[in-house]
């Protein structure tokens, strides 16, 4: 018996051999239909390459490609675990051919891998076919040798494939397996085509009309086949099953859940089994993709399969958590042909485990809660709708979920009710918001988010994708189009952009829709909604297009870079300068990055050198970076940072990096630095490429604020400083080790010589100054000079000098130098009680047209505008001591 894995590889052998490339299944995150929440089928990938806008190095394809459909019109959650073969994750094997064969070729490759390799019996198998589609009839039975009556024309779109209103369509031809007549069902097109009988194993559509706006069609110039055919449904029919969930990997998965609850797989609780297994698939992919759980897009409905499941575990009696522990079965079986689930083996099974503990105490009080209501409602009645969103709104328990508790007891909610207490809530919530101080021109964003939605941000793992645009907005209104040259607000329902926040500046780059294109300046958020703040570039914008989004690729990786030397910076402060280090603000720029934290001292040159050092290690270390989801509470508990100014909610990202050496030196015994953070970071640290410190400042009390360069910058700036010391080094004509040296001698020298000059300035001022050279008024001796060359600070030791040659009496010295007038006057200590060096220099800078000047009794100094008014000013002195003796 083939397992689902031999399929798979023969399916893609087998086309591989005739000509196609095989080529990756791609994320289960559409980057190139913003219209999907997740890809749900192989042609996704190739959209763009089907209507011409792309083209690769191949014109045939063949993948399996993983696929979820959980979420807007594709969505088969409520049916999954009840039927047996609805899935939320399933492998859709895929051929393509993009302009290269047709229906002449299609056909005869399916039917000969059905019936040659698979070894399917062809009296088994029958087709179906567009009404009109006469060629695909004849050349089945040309190939297969059918019937007519085994080949069944449809008239309904079920055999007619359209990718939207518009654009590339074309007839299908399904191929479907009889299972016998001892199953109930027709085949299709009867009044019994919703039987088991017959199940449908194929799809192959052949592209090649382009449908318009009037309803009219012409042949495309590329006409184009794409298949697709369920792994799982295959896999069931070669394994002679009639369930898919008896096929070799669903199995296995059961088993694995039933071992993990120490329950029977085919007891009571086979259907909680079913629902596991399945839900087990989709969790791990999604998460495998870059889909973490949250209250908003992908991430809701990846909350609400992990949550189903989890609720199916604690009905089989599991005590702890249980999905985490089931990763290991699936890896076992699907690991190989996706190497994307054993690269994030870790982050799935602490995702999972993480959840699944929160979720528990969530579901106990939301069961209890429930259980209370419904012990209120008449037998059989529907639970209203105010008591299901109390469980929301309260206890977090999401409507699904209630919806899926009450269907085992055939009971529903009242949705009307529900949506109805949901509406009065965001009117109280609008009503508290308008009262918070938000810009009043703010109110339109509210409006759109309340909407639209909050915009799904998608810049963890991609700089481009495509976005629908929601909105147009120009000074404060909705505008519908948008034309050259003007400024506008782009809002989108998905975005690779980052919005400013935490630090991080908002990221720029290109919007291009069918129309036109739009540089993009600045990225912002409020109430959930991004803005593009842009300039139309190119033709015009229209709202309700679909846009494809491209971030500022070296821009983003610059900030990228910043950000995450920002997290080994804090750190390292930490582990230098101590504990009391936390973050009080950061700027993120793709140019540099700025840090301020608490610390009442500068950083002296050695810590700096040390920090910058050790952050350094850490980027040559090139450990990897890695992202958590968790509650803020658990976060603080293992250690991690929380980040200043930052608004956290019931869930966080934790990231991690750099590896310490042995165990119990970090914050979880292992990680260097672990901290709370929305923003962008690297992959590696050694992506970071190199950090230099460039200063030290004073930011505000207990403050201190560090600039820094990472990169290129970083490099830029130290080849500038080399640089610099090697023009150094060549003046002082020595080498660069020892220009320090030369520099302290130099300044030593320099000191020395300006001591000499100071005092032979004082000794030519002086001029052999002394009893000779003094005045003596009313029996004190005064000595007054007028100088030049000697700066203010060189009057105070000449004055003393002057002073100590009278031995008593009083000194009054006028200095100019660089236009600038200085007056000194000293007093020796006998005679300051009868006058003042202070009362002199009044007397001198008033004189000459200046105000004040202060000092010691014995020794005082001022200013003034000119020593032009010289004589006056000795006069005015004199006097001034005549008049105290």
């Amino acid at each position: 018996m083939p397992s689902l894995n031999d399929i798979r590889s023969t399916f893609l052998s087998y086309f591989e051999r005739n000509g196609h490339q095989v080529v990756d299944s791609s994320p289960l995150v559409p980057r190139n239909d913003p219209t999907l929440m997740f890809t749900n089928s192989g042609m996704v990938q190739f959209k763009n390459l089907f209507t011409g806008v792309e083209t690769r190095d191949y014109t045939r394809a063949t993948t399996s490609q993983k696929c979820v459909r959980a979420g807007g019109k594709h969505n088969d959650l409520d049916n999954v675990g009840y039927t047996a073969r609805h899935h939320t994750f399933f492998e859709m094997l895929g051929n393509f051919s993009f302009g290269d064969y047709f229906k002449e070729n299609a056909i005869p490759y399916a039917w000969e891998l059905l019936t040659r390799d698979f070894d399917i019996p062809k009296d088994k198998l029958l087709v179906t076919v567009y009404h009109t589609d006469d060629e695909a009839a004849n050349i089945w039975k040309k190939v297969a040798g059918l019937s007519d009556d085994r080949i069944i024309r449809i008239k309904t779109s079920d055999n007619f494939w359209q990718m939207g209103p518009t654009g590339p369509c074309g007839p299908c031809t399904e191929i479907f397996f009889d299972h016998g007549d001892h199953i109930w069902g027709g085949p299709p097109g009867s009044a019994d085509e919703d039987g088991d009988r017959f199940i449908e194993i194929w799809n192959l559509v052949f592209m090649q009309n382009e449908q318009f706006e009037d309803g009219s069609m012409r042949e495309l110039d590329m006409q184009s086949i794409d298949t697709g055919m369920g792994l799982e449904r295959i896999g069931a029919l070669l394994q002679g099953k009639h369930d898919n969930y008896d096929t070799d990997l669903m199995r296995s998965l059961i088993e694995a859940s039933a071992h993990a609850t120490s329950s029977d797989p085919d007891g009571p609780g086979k259907v909680h089994h079913r629902v596991i297994a399945d839900h087990l698939r989709s969790t791990s992919f999604l998460i495998a993709d870059g889909v973490m759980p949250s209250n908003e897009g992908r991430g809701y409905v990846l909350r609400r399969i992990m949550r189903r499941a989890m609720r199916h575990a604690h009905m089989l009696g599991a005590q702890d958590p249980v999905m985490y522990r089931l990763v290991p079965a699936l890896l076992q079986k699907m690991g190989g042909a996706y190497p994307e689930l054993r690269r994030a083996q870790a982050l799935i099974e602490e995702t999972l485990r993480s959840e699944e503990t929160r979720f528990r105490q969530t579901l106990d009080r939301g069961l209890r809660l429930l259980d209370d209501e419904v012990t209120k409602l008449p037998e059989g009645a529907n639970l209203p709708g105010e008591a299901a969103f109390k469980l929301y709104d309260t206890y977090g328990f999401p409507l699904d979920l209630t919806q899926d508790a009450l269907r085992e007891q055939g009971r529903a909610v009242d949705t009307e009710g529900f949506d109805k207490a949901m509406a009065e809530q965001k009117a109280k919530a609008r009503a508290a918001w308008a009262g918070s101080g938000e810009t009043r021109d703010a109110a339109i964003w509210y409006d759109l988010a309340e909407k639209h939605g909050a915009t799904e941000f998608l810049g963890y793992d991609t700089e481009e994708a495509e976005g629908q645009i929601m909105a147009l907005v120009r000074d404060g209104a909705e505008i519908g189009r948008a034309d050259e040259s003007q400024q506008i607000q782009i809002v989108v329902n998905q975005s690779p952009f980052y919005a400013e926040s935490g630090g991080q500046v908002g990221d720029t780059g290109l919007i291009k829709t069918e129309t036109g294109a739009a540089r993009i300046t600045d990225t912002k958020k409020v109430a959930g909604v991004f803005i593009h703040i842009a300039e139309v570039t190119l033709g015009n914008i229209e709202r309700g297009q679909g846009a494809r989004l491209a971030v500022d690729h070296d821009r983003r990786g610059d900030i990228r870079a910043n950000h995450s030397a920002t997290h080994l910076l804090h750190e390292a402060l930490r582990r230098s300068l101590g504990e009391h280090v936390a973050q009080r603000g950061s700027l993120n720029a793709p140019d540099r990055l700025r840090f301020d934290f608490s610390h009442n001292h500068a950083v002296t040159p050695d810590e700096m050198a040390n920090v910058e050092a050790e952050v350094n290690r850490f980027i040559r270390q090139n450990a990897p970076v890695e992202t958590r989801i968790m509650t803020p509470d658990d976060a603080r508990a293992i250690g991690a940072q929380a980040l200043f100014g930052e608004k956290y909610g019931d869930e966080v990202r934790v990231v991690s990096m750099g590896q310490l050496e042995g165990s119990g030196k970090g914050h979880d015994g292992k990680t260097y630095s672990l901290e709370l953070c929305g923003g962008t970071h690297v992959a590696r640290t050694g992506d970071i490429g190199a950090f230099a410190l460039l200063a030290d400042s004073a930011s505000s009390a207990g403050v201190r604020r560090i600039e820094a360069l990472t990169g290129q910058a970083a490099l830029a700036h130290l080849r500038d400083s080399d640089r610099q010391l090697g023009e150094i080094a060549g003046i002082l004509k020595a080498q660069a080790g020892d220009v320090v040296n030369r520099v302290r001698a130099l300044s030593d020298e320099r000191k020395a010589l300006a001591n000499e000059v100071a005092q032979l300035k004082r000794q030519l001022a002086m001029g052999g100054a002394g009893d000779a050279d003094a005045k003596e008024i009313g029996g004190i001796k005064f000595l007054g000079r007028k100088v030049e060359g000697v700066s203010g600070k060189e009057l105070g030791p000449l004055v003393d000098e002057m002073k100590a040659q009278l031995g008593s009496g009083a000194v009054l010295v006028l200095a100019e130098t660089d236009g600038k007038a200085t007056v000194a006057a000293g007093v020796t200590s006998d005679l300051t009680g009868r006058i003042t060096a202070v009362s002199m220099v009044q007397a001198a800078t008033a004189a000459l047209g200046g105000k004040g000047g202060g000092g010691r009794p014995d020794r005082a100094q001022g200013g003034a505008p000119s020593l032009d008014a010289a004589d006056r000013a000795f006069s005015d002195v004199e006097k001034l001591i005549g008049d105290a003796v």
